[in-house]
Formats: structure tokens, sequence, C-alpha cells
């Protein structure tokens, strides 16, 4: 007699975007429907938590978790810039997140801001309380308070400065890219046979590059690509 068993569903497919940005970037929107045409709902998160000018990185992360639902689910997380660096975090403490794809990472985000401002940037940024950023969701100026400084300076202090990531992961950064520099993701990668990256004559957003990520990004995730079926068992 033949019984029919359920083959679980496959994990649960999430986009991170990255600072000051939102779930409709370019990117997200072009990478949610590259995979809808595949069957595969990409879940764009909303990491403007609890909302920018108060960003903090713990509700991010803890958004990433919410979303990947119960303890027996699993997740593919794709993240980009800032989103890249969440989804690293969370990696490194959540054995449920299955493998990663890091668009132009933001390793050591507060060593790369605190180079791009130098030292009477920073100052004023602590002295003030806030930073006036561009806001790419809003289309306007805003503004990122100095808590943010703070908070990541802290997880650094305790997690390390680099996140300590033990899942498949593909990595693709623009060798042009002059908000996150590439040499972070090339030393974070080195020596890591469970790292690939893949290096593009792009800049930071990576639009050139958008059909070769789509590319890179399906070939790296075949073996994720479960569906809910039914299938007969052995008599």
């Amino acid at each position: 007699m033949n019984v029919e068993h359920t083959v679980p569903p496959g994990p649960r497919w999430l986009y991170l975007h990255g600072f000051a940005s939102g779930p409709e970037s370019t990117k997200g929107v072009a990478l949610a429907a590259h995979f809808a045409r595949q069957g595969i709902h990409l879940e764009r998160l909303n990491l403007r938590q609890p909302s920018l000018e108060h960003l903090r990185m713990s509700a991010m992360m803890r958004t990433v978790r919410d979303a990947i639902g119960t303890a027996r689910d699993r997740a593919v997380v794709l993240g980009s810039s800032l989103g890249g660096l969440t989804a690293s975090r969370v990696a490194e403490e959540d054995p449920r997140i299955c493998a990663l794809v890091l668009l132009a990472p933001a390793f050591q985000m507060m060593t790369q801001v605190r180079r791009s401002l130098g030292p009477e940037g920073m100052r004023r940024w602590e002295e003030q309380g806030w930073l006036e950023v561009h806001d790419y969701a809003e289309k306007r100026p805003s503004r990122v308070d100095f808590g943010f400084v703070q908070e990541m300076d802290a997880l650094e202090e305790r997690s390390g400065r680099w996140p300590d990531v033990r899942v498949p992961t593909l990595m693709i950064h623009g060798r042009q890219d002059t908000t996150t520099d590439i040499a972070f993701s090339r030393e974070w990668a080195r020596g890591k046979a469970h790292v690939r990256l893949v290096e593009v004559d792009d800049g930071h957003e990576l639009t050139v590059s958008l059909g070769l990520i789509q590319t890179e990004v399906d070939d790296f995730l075949r073996s994720f690509r479960v569906s809910v079926s039914t299938t007969p068992a052995p008599a």
C-alpha cells in the first residue's frame, strides 16, 4: 500500500534593505519580482525600527527573528548594506537561518562611518545628538540619533568586530563602492570555504549588476528551493 507523506515547506525568503532605505528599494523590488516569476515569495522587511530617527540594530535584528517564524521554521536571508550586516549578526546567533546573500554588506559599519565623517563630523553628531541623512524611502532629509552609534559600538564590543557566520554565504560587492569599502568584504571572506565573494564593476547600489546578481543568486540558492508537495512513500 502506498502511503502519502507531505514534504515540509522550504525556508522563508527574506530581504533586508539598507540604511535610510526601505522595503520598496530598487534591488528589493527587482529581486522580489524575479523570484515571484519562479513561484518564490521574497518578503521585504521594514528595518526602519523603531523608526529611522531612532534606528537601533537590536530592533532590526528582532524584526528579522520575528519574521522567520517559529522554532521549527528556517529562512534564507538576502541583505543589502546595513541589511547585510543585520542578516550576518542574526545568523551568528540564530540557527534558523540556513543561507545568506549579502550585497555590499556594511561590515564594521562604524569604522567606515568614522572614516567618512572624520573626527569633526562624529563630534558634531554626538554633541547635536543627531545626524542629518537623506531618507531614500521618503525622498526627503531626515535624522538619525546618536544612540545608533552607541548601540553599534556596544554590539561590536560584545560580539566582536566581525560576525561569526557559519552558514553558506554568497557576497556580491562592487569594486567602485565608495559607501561600504570592498576591502572589508574581502577580509571577511578570506579563508572561509563556506563564503563566496563575487566582485563586480559597480558602485554601492549595484543597479548595473542586477542581472548578474539574479543569476548568481539563482545558482547559489538552487538547493534551497523546496516546495510543498506530496509524494508516495515506499510500500
